[in-house]
């Protein structure tokens, strides 16, 4: 459908264009000059707001520089529509981080380790003399503040071998070989060499198994279309209106959604992911990767393809990107959108009566896959009839492993293969806006009265309220053995009970962080130690370990902006929810994972008056014959 430009509309391939031709024009671009990133600018919230049809919008882009040849990094905001270089500042690496790393850097690095005269002899060492089929796979390095690797932009090289080139590399870890890679100065900094562990030979690949065939085709139609609708990015389905939007960092966000005719949330995204390990190894005890920070979900988002990623009636959103020279780059199906039937949304059998009366549920689907080295990542947001909003992170592909047998720090999944045991902690990023701007988030748990008078025979039990009323007692653990929930309440908006309408963040809670308090990613990773923290609106905090995670000693993000200890009641405030797997690896994910799911709810709580669902139809009805005379099977 046509449609007129929205202010969070997606970066499009023109404007990222326009984009590269101001700081072209404004002498910001060199030969060695690269793009790290290429990301929306969306307007101030009331700017957003205030938008209608016809308005005029003006684009604006936040560009990560990087000087290839000297190291030296900058961020620029750029005007797209009248083709300003609005802002640029250099970045300083020992207090701002690191740019995200470049697809072409990866390439680099393990050229340069190939041809190190020490990486050769360790391969030699090991007896393998041809090395042109091995996978040297660059690493972010983590942060250790070591001699050696201060004031230098730097990957950590691991070792895989490959039989041949389609063989999957991740089943031939060269155990105790690792190489740091100064990506300025173009050379091999260091190269460990330790132990004589077997590289595993029994081959890891996934394909090539003869199909079964007792599975019989499910097919799925829709012989009347879809119930949704399309308006450019604007997405209208019963009762839900929502914006779906898509960044080099983020991926999948989306923005201003609302059920019926009142605000939910402003805008929602994966914000930040870090995977630390738990392996003490030198050779690993270091990993500790950003997928959004340093290696950009949306630039690693999958192209999906029909009845494989999405299966159903499909409505796909194209992409457009940056590549690592600033030029657009356009990235088909990058998010699948379908209907899908989800059982029984509600059923009664009248007991006096006989009479029974069920109805279908139903969600829509929004999803994005994204695939970071040998794990992929898909994320699925749900939208289901009653107003309930759900994430679910799906993590799969193949598990990250090292030479030898059971250890304290891993299991042998194969033979002479052994996979560390590691964590897939999620951010999501939720700017509320429960019918109307102003919020007040409180904790609720259940409880149980000590037996006594209030509670004779020791059966009741009841809620407790906190009120997070400051930044400084928001960040909070979740609490399975209470039931805890957090609960966003509208400050100016009441149900027809008097009471406030409401959303509550139903969490899903495994282990948060559980690397020491002193170690070096719980601070660069502080997010992680929290299932939830709560923080008071401001348009430069985006991210929840900072905006340049890579190299970064720690502290930024939300630690330093919660010390700032704002109030929250009434106001406009955001969720930041972690979860995801800890995982210790079975012989079962071996040689491809399947998918483990993690996520969490977000469900109304007084948001309406009554069950919003009353109105669905009763398909079960037969259409063919008359009311109770049905006997035909249809």
């Amino acid at each position: 459908m046509t449609h007129s430009p929205h202010p969070l509309d997606p970066l499009t391939a023109e404007e990222i264009a326009q984009v590269r031709d101001v700081l072209v024009a404004a002498g910001k671009v060199g030969g060695t000059t690269r793009f790290p990133s290429v990301l929306p600018v969306e307007p101030p919230k009331e700017v957003v707001r205030a938008h209608r049809p016809g308005d005029q919008v003006t684009r604006r882009a936040r560009v990560v520089l990087l000087d290839t040849a000297t190291g030296v990094a900058a961020e620029a905001v750029v005007n797209a529509t009248e083709g300003a270089l609005e802002s640029y500042r250099e970045l300083e690496p020992a207090k701002d981080g690191r740019p995200a790393i470049l697809f072409e850097e990866y390439d680099r690095s393990a050229d340069l380790v190939r041809a190190d005269p020490r990486w050769q002899a360790a391969m030699r060492r090991r007896g393998i003399e041809d090395w042109s089929l091995a996978f040297v796979a660059p690493l972010s390095p983590g942060f250790f503040d070591e001699p050696l690797l201060r004031d230098r932009r730097v990957l950590r090289a691991l070792t895989f071998l490959r039989d041949h080139v389609d063989d999957s590399p991740w089943a031939h870890p060269v155990e105790g070989l690792l190489c740091e890679v100064d990506l300025i100065a173009n050379e091999v900094i260091a190269v460990t060499d330790e132990g004589d562990v077997p590289t595993p030979t029994e081959h890891g690949n996934y394909s090539g198994e003869t199909p079964r065939t007792t599975l019989k085709p499910i097919s799925i139609t829709q012989p009347e279309g879809v119930s949704f609708t399309v308006d450019g990015s604007e997405v209208t389905w019963e009762g839900w209106q929502f914006r779906i939007g898509f960044n080099a960092r983020e991926g999948l966000t989306l923005h201003r959604i609302g059920f019926g005719g009142d605000p939910v949330l402003y805008r929602a995204s994966m914000a930040e992911m870090v995977v630390p390990y738990g392996d003490p190894a030198p050779w690993r005890n270091w990993i500790s990767y950003f997928d959004a920070g340093e290696y950009l979900l949306g630039k690693n988002a999958n192209s999906l393809r029909l009845g494989c990623d999405c299966l159903g009636v499909i409505h796909y959103f194209d992409a457009v990107l940056a590549d690592d020279h600033g030029n657009p780059v356009a990235l088909p199906q990058a998010i699948c959108m379908h209907e899908e039937d989800y059982g029984v949304q509600w059923k009664h059998t009248n007991v006096l009566t006989g009479a029974s009366d069920v109805r279908r549920s139903r969600r829509l689907v929004v999803s994005s896959f994204s695939t970071i080295g040998n794990y992929d990542y898909g994320f699925f947001w749900y939208f289901y009839l009653d107003g309930t909003i759900e994430l679910e992170a799906k993590a799969t592909g193949v598990v990250f492993c090292g030479a030898g047998g059971d250890n304290p720090y891993g299991a042998e999944i194969a033979p002479g293969l052994m996979a560390p045991v590691h964590q897939h902690l999620f951010c999501a990023r939720l700017d509320t806006e429960i019918a109307g701007a102003a919020n007040t988030v409180e904790e609720i748990d259940f409880v149980g009265v000590p037996t006594g008078p209030d509670n004779p025979r020791g059966n009741a039990f009841t809620t407790t309220t906190t009120v997070l009323d400051r930044e400084s007692t928001a960040a909070r653990l979740a609490d399975p053995l209470r039931g805890r929930t957090w609960v966003v309440s509208s400050s100016d908006n009441v149900n027809r009970l008097g009471k406030p309408r409401a959303y509550q963040l139903v969490p899903k809670p495994g282990p948060t962080l559980l690397a020491q308090p002193d170690a070096s990613i719980a601070a660069r990773a502080a997010f992680a130690t929290k299932h939830l923290w709560v923080t008071r609106f401001h348009e430069d905090e985006r991210y929840p370990a900072g905006e340049y995670p890579d190299q970064h000693p720690g502290g930024a993000g939300l630690p330093q902006w919660t010390a700032q200890d704002r109030p929250l009641i009434d106001s406009d405030v955001v969720l930041w929810h972690v979860f995801g797997p800890t995982h210790l690896p079975r012989p079962e994910d071996w040689p491809v994972m399947p998918v483990d799911y993690s996520g969490f709810m977000f469900k109304p709580l007084g948001f309406h008056d009554r069950n919003p669902t009353l109105d669905l139809p009763d398909f079960s009805a037969c259409r063919h014959c008359p009311p109770g005379e049905c006997h035909c099977a249809h």
